[in-house]
């Protein structure tokens, strides 16, 4: 008989034992940085002699899925438990958003979950230094706990309810700089252009694209003949759209194109595609760290409007080429169509302001 997903295993272990059925349950998941992959915690909980008696036990312990007594029982408990029952039954990118707000919990993992109150709860969302969409995830996960542990008679309360995270809707805590590069980071990055890298980040100041729609980006959609490639999904409808690519990285397009056989343009030392964590993580993080540059990746959209307006670059223009919707109007949404050449245009105007901003910072530096 196949046990339900996550129920737990019982294996039969090799040789001449008194109890050889060994009974193991899932208390958790763990994202393995190596393959961007979860995988299960286990513990074993018992041996027995027969295969019927280990089906009991297993049965015992999911209708009282603590093994030491409730009192005593932690926030780390009370997690382990319900994401190893919730994981299964959500999305890959629910379970690394829940993982996500987890860790910024640290601080109360060893607390007895029915010791808690909304101060500790509260303190969490007021220090971790996340941004909203990352606090409602977490006070989600409050939610989702708490619901676990008054079913299972850990908790009396539900203090989840009651965390504000209302007063950072507009703002967040401790918040990082978001501005756009300054022109001595762009004239650092210029400098270690080598850098595959460095170069993936000048290519994003240069085309104003959302990091996500540059990852996903196949070869199949760049034009490397006419200079622009095609967004073909996008978060919205005016993301869809051509983008044009910049005469002074077109270089870095063609070497992307020919470095690997993966289908993507932008892809890892492994020429495998790039999820955003991977990226953030284990390429952009770091380097940006070795040139003391501390902006998100998001930062290089920013850039890019900005020097685009900077140049004095119409307006509508600026629109198509990052695809901003909530400021594009009806007449420009539905009735301008603008021809590659004028988008090109427009992008290429802002490597001369680039070039005017880092001569004067090198002549200063002499």
């Amino acid at each position: 008989m196949r046990l339900p997903n996550s129920y737990g295993s019982i294996s039969k272990l090799p040789g001449k034992r008194r109890r050889p059925y060994r009974i193991q349950v899932t208390t958790g998941w763990e994202l393995d940085p190596d393959s961007d992959t979860l995988k299960q915690k286990r513990k074993t909980i018992g041996y027995t002699a027969t295969k019927s008696e280990a089906l009991n036990i297993l049965s015992d312990y999911h209708n009282n899925p603590y093994d030491i007594d409730a009192s005593k029982a932690t926030f780390k408990d009370v997690y382990e438990a319900w994401s190893s029952a919730k994981y299964p039954t959500i999305s890959r990118s629910n379970v690394h958003g829940y993982i996500s707000a987890y860790k910024s919990c640290e601080k109360i993992y060893p607390i007895v979950f029915k010791e808690l109150r909304l101060a500790d709860l509260q303190d969490v969302v007021d220090s971790c230094g996340k941004n909203y969409p990352m606090l409602q995830k977490l006070k989600h996960l409050f939610g989702q706990m708490y619901s676990y542990a008054m079913k299972n008679d850990i908790c009396g309360k539900d203090y989840a309810k009651y965390v504000d995270i209302s007063k950072y809707k507009n703002q967040n805590p401790n918040k990082r700089d978001r501005d756009k590069f300054s022109y001595e980071e762009i004239l650092s990055l210029w400098q270690k252009r080598d850098d595959p890298n460095c170069q993936i980040v000048l290519m994003l100041i240069y085309n104003g694209c959302r990091v996500s729609e540059f990852l996903n980006l196949k070869k199949e959609n760049v034009h490397l003949d006419e200079q622009y490639f095609d967004v073909i999904n996008s978060k919205t409808s005016n993301g869809v759209r051509k983008v044009p690519i910049a005469d002074i990285v077109l270089p870095f397009y063609e070497q992307w194109m020919s470095s690997s056989n993966c289908e993507y343009l932008i892809h890892d030392i492994r020429g495998c595609h790039f999820t955003y964590s991977n990226f953030y993580g284990r390429y952009y993080g770091p380097s940006m760290e070795e040139l003391g540059i501390s902006r998100t990746p998001h930062c290089t959209r920013h850039t890019c409007a900005s020097l685009l307006a900077e140049a004095r670059v119409d307006d509508t223009v600026i629109k198509k080429i990052v695809g901003h919707h909530n400021a594009m109007s009806l007449t420009e949404s539905v009735y301008t169509h603008l021809d590659t050449e004028t988008l090109l245009d427009g992008i290429n105007a802002i490597h001369p302001i680039i070039e005017k901003r880092c001569s004067q910072l090198i002549e200063n530096i002499s």
